[in-house]
């Protein structure tokens, strides 16, 4: 069953990243990312997976401790529950990523392959995304005013 709970939580994710990197732009990918109720489905999962090693996480949470969290980790619901969670993190990090991209009108082409590689390594990707996004923030901003200061003080 807990193997089965691990496959299933990338797949309750999957319709949401498949619109952001398939559709961006239509109406029903603007509206489903909207909502940070599309992590909902994969945290019942998580909820299901924790439950059984509750105390162990607490003692990884309450003292982190790299081999507590290891022997968490060593059990198939500790790494379920860890996989769910960032599935769930990851989802919710990948739908402010496509927020800001729309906003900022950045091409799907760029997008697309970004959002792709925050599934698969969320922290490069955020990286490079705050790299990208601070360039078109400074690409959009407004002349500052004669007289007035600009974004860097001066």
């Amino acid at each position: 069953m807990t193997g089965f709970l691990f496959q299933l939580t990338f797949f309750l994710a999957a319709p949401v990243w498949l619109l952001m990197i398939l559709a961006p732009g239509r109406r029903i990918t603007d509206r489903v990312t909207a909502s940070p109720l599309t992590v909902l489905p994969v945290l019942a999962v998580y909820l299901v997976l924790v439950s059984p090693v509750v105390p162990e996480l607490w003692a990884a949470v309450s003292s982190p401790d790299l081999d507590v969290f290891r022997e968490l980790t060593a059990t198939a619901n500790g790494a379920g529950a860890v996989w769910a969670q960032v599935i769930a993190w990851d989802l919710l990090l990948g739908q402010w990523m496509y927020r800001e991209g729309r906003r900022l009108s950045l091409s799907p082409f760029l997008m697309g392959p970004l959002l792709l590689f925050t599934i698969l390594l969320s922290p490069f990707a955020l990286l490079l995304f705050l790299a990208v996004r601070a360039r078109a923030v400074r690409k959009t901003s407004p002349a500052p005013w004669p007289g007035r200061p600009g974004p860097a003080g001066g």
